[in-house]
């Protein structure tokens, strides 16, 4: 059997630094996810504090949703429930808002704001908000590019010196991602403002409670920066490697 290296060397005709690739791209990884986990647990600690203040209102956060749906008009949308916990979102192809159970029968601030929240999003699509527009046109190619992406990246590297261009190729798919992800940032903050403008109009919290329900939406924000941050360090890294490549020749 052929030592590592020298299997490395076998596998490795061109001489890249595939090693050095592999790693620099897995610190990065690493870097994000200890990131993205530390976010995501402040958001669930303060997603689980938050549910224990209550509203002024005893409304559930599926009546808020629906409350929130018909002062803005919008008849067609429904509020339902979904497995799993912070796993709400909104559908814009089947028109539904669709809540975690602890959001759609909880009655907190946390279960206000998420649920408002959501319903921003249906506000947006009502209102042809335009980075709504631009995100949702762009799912359908991201969702297709993404299956192969990495094939054409790790292929890239592999003949970097031989075609060059296919690396090119792999960054310009990789861009589609990146370009998703800053698009999918003012969405999400844009439905956090709609939402604290109408629970605060609706006088379903207080004045102290309206400062938490706002600290809620921005740590879950932030789980879409670090997301976002994440997508363009990988992008900027996978550059550095065609530019060092192509200096190399």
């Amino acid at each position: 059997m052929l030592p590592l290296g020298r299997l490395f060397d076998v596998c490795n005709p061109l001489n890249l630094k595939i090693d050095t690739m592999f790693y620099g791209e897995l610190i990065i990884a690493g870097i994000f996810m200890l990131i993205s986990w530390a976010v995501g647990a402040r958001l669930k600690a303060k997603f689980k504090e938050y549910s224990n203040t209550p509203l002024t209102r005893n409304f559930t956060g599926k009546e808020i949703a629906e409350r929130m749906l018909r002062e803005h008009g919008i008849l067609d949308v429904t509020v339902i429930s979904t497995e799993g916990e912070l796993t709400d979102h909104y559908n814009p192809m089947k028109k539904t808002v669709n809540l975690s159970a602890s959001v759609y029968n909880g009655s907190s601030v946390a279960a206000a704001a998420i649920a408002a929240h959501e319903c921003g999003h249906a506000v947006q699509h009502v209102k042809a908000y335009r980075f709504l527009q631009m995100r949702s046109a762009l799912v359908p190619i991201v969702s297709a590019t993404s299956k192969w992406m990495q094939w054409v990246l790790l292929a890239g590297i592999l003949l970097l010196h031989s075609f060059p261009y296919l690396l090119l190729a792999g960054i310009a798919l990789f861009s589609l991602t990146t370009i998703f992800s800053l698009i999918t940032l003012p969405v999400e903050f844009d439905a956090s403002k709609r939402a604290l403008a109408w629970v605060s109009r609706s006088g379903l919290t207080t004045f102290e409670a309206q400062g938490k329900a706002k600290d809620a939406l921005k740590w879950a924000a932030l789980t879409y920066v670090v997301a976002a941050l994440a997508s363009i360090a990988t992008l900027l890294y996978y550059i550095s490697i065609f530019t060092g490549g192509r200096r190399s020749d």
